[in-house]
Formats: structure tokens, sequence, C-alpha cells
């Protein structure tokens, strides 16, 4: 089980805008902590904590944040219309394009994603595999 992932930037402001754009629409909310940033997904009341949470924090070391060749976190969205959505809302919030929402030959007839980079140039994935929707063969 997978706890946390954490992706680092310079400048907090920029990323605060870029992924408050679409996590809260995944069920994620904000906790600001020393400065850094904290998407949680809630759990119910007496309930564990549902994970992974989603950290975006300045390097600890003080040197500047740098994304890493290779290296990708993907959101599941509840539909294509929604990864259509988030993909747009977080192009207007400052990440750039990696891949316009959309099918992909070499992934299952159902997996619909967009690609994004975020301000520090961390690529982002935003998918959605329902089998109820139609697929990349008609």
């Amino acid at each position: 089980m997978i706890a946390y992932v954490t992706v680092g930037a310079d400048d907090i402001v920029k990323a605060e805008r870029f992924y408050s754009a679409f996590l809260p629409s995944l069920g994620y909310r904000l906790e600001e902590y020393h400065g850094d940033l904290s998407y949680i997904l809630p759990a119910e009341p007496g309930q564990s904590s549902v994970q992974p949470d989603f950290y975006v924090k300045s390097p600890f070391n003080g040197q500047c944040a740098s994304a890493g060749n290779g290296v990708m976190v993907a959101f599941q969205a509840r539909s294509q219309k929604q990864v259509r959505d988030l993909h747009a809302a977080a192009l207007v919030a400052g990440g750039s394009d990696d891949g316009q929402p959309g099918f992909r030959a070499s992934y299952g007839p159902h997996f619909y994603v967009g690609y994004l980079r975020d301000p520090q140039g961390n690529k982002v994935a935003l998918f959605s595999s329902d089998p109820n929707e139609p697929g990349r063969d008609g």
C-alpha cells in the first residue's frame, strides 16, 4: 500500500493553483503544513485514513526542485468527461499539456488518459478506465 506521494516545487503558490484545479474534484482536500501542500483523502470519523496522500513540498535540502525523467503520478477520474474537464482546468491553472485526453493504442480499449506537466515540470496523468463507457474500438 502506498501511503503518500511527494513532488517537489520551487513555487508553492503556482503548485497550489495547479493541483487545486483538479484534486478537490477527485475527493482530495487541501491542508497546508509549514508552507507546504498536503492533499488528503478524507476518512469517515472513527475510520483509518484513506491513502495515498499527495504532498507538494519545497526540497528539504534547500536545492531547486526537479522533475524526474520517467516519473509520473496518475490520478483516477470517474469518467472520460471528468478527465477532459480536469485536464482543461489544470491547463488554465498553469499546467502544460503533455498529451491531450484520449485513448492510447498501447493500453487497454477503455483506458482514457490525458497527460500534463505541473508548473515545476512534474508529469501528471488523469485517467479513466470504466468498461461501461465507450471504448477505443467503438
